[in-house]
Parts: structure tokens; C-alpha cells; sequence
């Protein structure tokens, strides 16, 4: 046993310090990418934030919605042919991964897609990246595919991340138990502070020539450009994009006491008056809710990481992406950066005891 006494850090830990910036406007700023994949030899061109491949999040609907932006969606992992069949012509292979687990039947049902349909992003997620059978099998998808763009993970440190792109991946998912519905911290005690997991994770990727996403974490638009100034290529979203018409999902209402107090034609009390909330269900991949719909229950061998939670219904998804590169485009403005690409250079960190005021939270 050994203890690492050496500070780590999560998004809420942190803050930019604001330098003096030449920018006089934040439409000056401009949050497009453009990146050449290790092993695919392909060109990205975007701004690099990712629908994570949820229920809820990652649904076709969503890559619609979000390509018209220039950003990227990972798909939900369950999608058959049908699926993929049916829902063809809203896909932009530019901006669309599919997701595989790492059993036979799921690769060969993905290998399949991606031969029929041209696709060019794969993503290889599972839970933990550490097994020698990962990193085989991401050695295995290089081989069979080896025009393809892959993603794999998840890790979270310096190591792995080199392991999995020396071994084909081209961009690797950084992040274990950060999200909004993941119980992994809880339920094994194994982690790493996001923060530190996306610097320490970019750098050996970075060295390598691959790339990294900053996969769960991300509360608010400030924590989105805390991760793009830590070194982060790419940010995948969950808890953030759910709730929206494009993920789908059963509206529910629900009827709570207001403040205020209904009055009868003579102005007299009459008693409290409802509102109506409406919420949609969100829960992590590895919930006991997404095992029995996709997997016919929880295995006797495990147990569910993952959470079920209501979020707010929040309406169509364009007013929250706005809100969402508003955000880092005036992050940008207030350290003098021109372009996402070159924040991180622009960055400092501050260490911080509160991030924002909450007495009205």
C-alpha cells in the first residue's frame, strides 16, 4: 500500500485568473477545431464537445441538433442496423460515433454498422480501461478497421492513456466516477479528481500525437472551459445535454405548493395554489435501470454503479447549446484567448475555497 500526498483536483477546485485580453466581442471567438487523428490519418473539423452515449443523451435526434452546431455525438451503444437503417439521413459521419462494448456478438453487430454505412468515428467504452482484454481488443478494432477514428476508454491516468494509443486508439475517454449519475466512487471506491485526470491524461496523449476527452464532471459551462484550459481535445456531455425533446424519454409532471396563496372574488385566502413541474427520467449506463432494459437485469456477479434521477424537462436543446458556447466564448474573452484552440495556452488556475456565491441557491 502507498499514498499519493500530492494535490488533486476536480473542476469546482479552480478558477481561471482573468488577464488582459485585445478581444472586443465574444463573437470574435472562434470555438472551431481542426485535428489529424494519430492512427486514422483522418481530419476533424468542429467544435469539439460530445453528446455522451446515454439514453437520454446520445439518440439520433440529438446528433441532429447538435451537427448543426459542429458538434459531436457518441450514439447510444444499443442501436441496432434498424436503428442506424432507419435514421440514415440525419447522420453526418463527420460528427457521429458509434459505441461497441468489448463482447463478440456487440463487435460483430458493430462491425457491421460501421462496414454499411461508412462510418467513421467507433467508440470502445466500457467502464474500466486497466484490463490487458481491453487494450487487446482495441488492438483488434485497429486491425480490422484501420481507416476508422477510434475512442476507447475510460482511464484516468498518464499510462494507460499511453498504453491505449500506443496500442491504436486515437482519442482516449478520461474520466472514472465524475458523472452526475455514476455511483463508482461510492460503490468501489476507485476515482481520480477530473481536473487532474484531463491535465495529467492530455499531456501523455499530447506527447504521443493522440488526443483526449474530458468524459463526466461537467456541471455548468464553466466547468466545460475549465476542462478545454486544462488540455482536454474533447468534452463529452451527459447530465448536461439530458432533459431535452432530442433525447427522448416519458415527461413527467408533477404538482408542487407555491408560494403563493389563491384568492375568491372578495379577495379572501382560499388556500395554497400548484405548479406544475415537469421532469424526465436520466440514469447512468451502469444503473440497475439501463441493465434491465438492455441487459435483462442486473448479473449476479455485480452491481449497479449507476443512478436514476429526474432532471428538469428543459425543452429543445438549442437554447441550452447557446447558453453552453456563450459561456466558454466569454471564458475566452477573460484570459485573452482569440480561439478554443489556444485557451489553454492563455490559462492559469487560481486554487479556490467556494467557486460561486449560493446563498440563493
Amino acid at each position: 500500500m502507498r499514498i499519493e500526498d500530492d494535490m488533486k483536483l476536480d473542476y469546482k477546485d479552480v478558477l481561471f485568473r482573468p488577464k488582459r485580453s485585445k478581444l472586443s466581442s465574444r463573437r470574435n471567438v472562434d470555438l472551431f477545431r481542426k485535428y489529424s487523428f494519430l492512427h486514422s490519418n483522418q481530419v476533424w473539423d468542429g467544435i469539439p464537445i460530445m453528446a455522451a452515449n446515454m439514453d437520454g443523451v446520445g439518440t439520433f435526434e440529438m446528433h441532429d441538433a447538435l451537427q448543426r452546431r459542429g458538434l459531436f455525438t457518441c450514439a447510444i451503444k444499443h442501436y441496432d442496423e434498424l436503428d442506424w437503417e432507419s435514421n440514415i439521413n440525419l447522420v453526418d459521419p463527420d460528427k457521429i460515433a458509434i459505441s461497441t462494448g468489448t463482447g463478440e456478438e456487440d463487435w460483430e453487430k458493430t462491425h457491421e454498422i460501421i462496414e454499411n454505412h461508412n462510418l467513421r468515428f467507433v467508440c470502445i467504452d466500457i467502464a474500466n480501461g486497466y484490463s490487458e482484454h481491453f487494450v487487446n481488443f482495441v488492438k483488434r478494432v485497429r486491425k480490422a478497421v484501420p481507416h476508422i477514428t477510434i475512442i476507447a476508454g475510460n482511464v484516468v491516468t498518464a499510462d494507460m492513456t499511453q498504453e491505449l494509443i500506443m496500442n491504436g486508439a486515437d482519442i482516449v475517454k478520461v474520466g472514472i466516477g465524475p458523472g452526475s449519475v455514476c455511483t463508482t466512487r461510492l460503490k468501489t471506491g476507485v476515482g481520480y479528481p477530473q481536473l487532474s485526470a484531463v491535465i495529467e491524461c492530455a499531456d501523455a496523449a499530447h506527447g504521443l500525437g493522440g488526443h483526449i476527452i474530458a468524459d463526466g464532471g461537467c456541471t455548468c459551462p464553466g466547468d466545460v472551459a475549465k476542462a478545454f484550459g486544462a488540455g482536454a481535445d474533447f468534452v463529452m456531455l451527459g447530465g448536461m445535454l439530458a432533459g431535452h425533446d432530442e433525447g427522448g424519454g416519458e415527461i413527467l409532471s408533477k404538482w408542487f405548493k407555491s408560494t403563493e396563496v389563491q384568492m375568491d372574488i372578495d379577495y379572501q385566502p382560499r388556500g395554497a395554489m400548484y405548479e406544475e413541474k415537469q421532469f424526465v427520467q436520466f440514469y447512468g449506463m451502469s444503473s440497475t435501470q439501463a441493465m434491465n432494459k438492455h441487459n435483462g437485469g442486473v448479473a449476479e456477479y455485480r452491481s449497479s454503479e449507476g443512478r436514476i434521477v429526474e432532471v428538469p424537462y428543459k425543452g429543445a436543446v438549442d437554447d441550452t447549446l447557446k447558453d453552453l458556447l456563450g459561456g466558454i466564448r466569454s471564458t475566452c474573452t477573460y484570459v485573452g484567448s482569440p480561439s478554443l484552440k489556444q485557451l489553454s495556452k492563455c490559462t492559469t488556475f487560481v486554487r479556490c475555497t467556494q467557486q460561486f456565491n449560493s446563498v440563493f441557491v
